[in-house]
């Protein structure tokens, strides 16, 4: 069986040197910690949010469409962010950027509930996630840093969490805040206790490395003036494009065709620069475009998989945070053992992580075929197979892809490697999150189209208004089991790419025992 090693690192410019290693002790694995933390509160900062909007608006007096524009900025402000993060960290030292961002982080979420109007609100919230989209990049670059070969998996596996762990948490989180204590405000104050956790953990944990602000001789003027602001407006057309009718609104077409053609820039850019923010150059390693397109595609699934579940019980069964919170624990709380569990299978040298991620594929594909049975009766207890399917799948294929991603980049590449990876990462879950909005619109009317159609034929509607909800209920059940189905299609069709990616060995630990 051929093998590969690590691609040689290939900067043409003045490389982003890698710092001496620091020993991995109590104190390091503290500061670590602290980078954790940070990212997942990021991460359910965006989530909790979104699922506390109605109580926001209720206590502010806001609209449906200043509501909906409250998470989409934030959400375009964290994809602005990604593809920078790391470049900035490496300038002005890892624990000076990252304890800057979450102090900014922490101060802008105190002042978020007091904001004088609308205007500031907004504002304050694309601040916020500005910071908190630079926070979450920063916890790979750090287990690619700082973590021993013997842990590295382990790192990997951690920020894997903040893709399978924290956005299944928020559901239990907003229903503690705005069900159980009943303030809005704690929507936004949340992250004040983790946030002063994670700053103290940096502070003292932490090492600090070397300011290098000569480096902003070199900088991509260029790219650093169009790929932000690109990726904001493409966010914000994707993300406002069904509530405004799409290209028929002046509005989302002026956004989606500059937003591309700032996109498109700043890759041109960033391909020829000599010290470019994201190294595209990577993209032609196979394990990488390749890993990319599954990461990307079970990202979608993965999002679905969240949404689904509360989509039912919220539209047909009315019901509120509270009540679907186990939905979110079901997956979220068992990932805390299965991370940890799946990076130690990873050092296994008889074990192929392609193998791996396969079997995760078809356990969700599973899932998803289990949810597409779904009825308008179904309750929390109906949906509990179908997320421990889930459960089981989500670390089986995250986890493997990202030792698969990794492992072809030489350790000075640790930042581009996550620029790439948590920006494409930002742009699935949006991509993610239309498919699923309009899939159920357009699915929704279609069925409801059927329905009003054959009760026409076979007599008329009798009491209009009575029948035509049980058919608007009928019609999401129905177009929610269409999506489980393109789900689980896509699932296993993703088997065939993630088995034609590159074989990696387990890595070679010292004084390693034979399995």
């Amino acid at each position: 069986m051929t093998t590969i090693t690590h691609a040689p690192p290939s900067l043409d410019g003045p490389p982003v040197g890698a710092p001496p290693p620091v020993p991995f002790d109590f104190k390091l694995a503290t500061g670590l910690t602290g980078v954790l933390i940070a990212a997942m509160m990021s991460g359910l900062n965006n989530r909790v949010g979104a699922l506390g909007l109605a109580d926001v608006q209720g206590a502010l007096g806001l609209g449906a469409d200043a509501g909906h524009l409250l998470g989409t900025v934030y959400t375009a402000a964290e994809l602005a962010a990604m593809p920078i993060a790391a470049w900035f960290g490496v300038t002005f030292s890892f624990r000076r950027f990252h304890l800057g961002l979450v102090a900014g982080f922490l101060a802008i979420g105190m002042l978020l509930p007091l904001a004088p109007n609308y205007g500031w609100l907004l504002a304050l919230r694309a601040l916020q996630g500005l910071l908190g989209g630079a926070m979450i990049p920063l916890l790979m670059t750090a287990a690619l840093r700082f973590l021993p070969a013997s842990i590295k998996l382990h790192g990997l596996g951690l920020y894997s969490l903040t893709a399978t762990f924290a956005p299944n948490l928020a559901t239990w989180l907003a229903s503690a805040w705005v069900d159980d204590l009943g303030d809005w405000r704690l929507v936004y104050w949340q992250i004040i206790p983790a946030g002063l956790l994670a700053l103290w953990a940096v502070w003292w944990g932490v090492p600090q490395d070397p300011v290098r602000t000569e480096r902003f001789r070199e900088i991509d003027w260029l790219g650093l003036a169009t790929g932000p602001l690109g990726l904001a407006l493409l966010a914000l057309g994707l993300l406002e494009g069904e509530r405004l009718n799409w290209l028929h609104s002046p509005a989302i077409t002026a956004a989606l065709i500059s937003g591309a053609a700032l996109f498109a820039a700043f890759l041109v850019s960033e391909w020829f620069h000599h010290l470019p923010f994201i190294k595209l150059q990577l993209l032609e390693r196979r394990n990488f475009w390749l890993a990319f397109i599954v990461f990307m595609g079970i990202l979608i699934v993965l999002l679905a998989s969240s949404a689904l579940p509360a989509d039912q019980l919220v539209h047909v069964q009315g019901f509120r945070p509270r009540e679907i919170a186990p939905i979110g624990l079901i997956v979220s709380l068992p990932q805390l053992v299965l991370a940890p569990i799946i990076s130690a299978l990873l050092y296994k040298k008889w074990l192929d992580a392609r193998h791996l991620m396969a079997l995760g594929l078809f356990i969700v594909a599973v899932g998803c075929f289990l949810g597409s049975y779904v009825t308008s009766e179904w309750m929390v207890e109906q949906f509990w197979t179908v997320q421990v399917c889930q459960t089981i799948g989500q670390p089986l294929v995250v986890i493997p892809l990202l030792f698969l991603i990794t492992g072809v980049a030489a350790p000075m590449e640790g930042p581009f490697v996550s620029g790439l990876v948590n920006m494409l990462r930002s742009i699935a879950t949006i991509l993610g999150s239309v498919i699923i909005q309009q899939g159920l619109i357009d699915r929704g009317a279609a069925h409801m189209r059927g329905m009003v159609d054959r009760a026409g034929r076979l007599g008329g509607l009798g009491d209009a208004h009575s029948l035509l909800e049980r058919f608007e209920v009928q019609a999401t059940t129905l177009a929610i089991a269409d999506l489980y189905r393109l789900m689980a299609v896509i699932a296993v069709v993703l088997i065939v790419p993630t088995l034609c990616l590159q074989y990696l060995p387990a890595p070679s630990l010292p004084r390693q025992t034979k399995d």
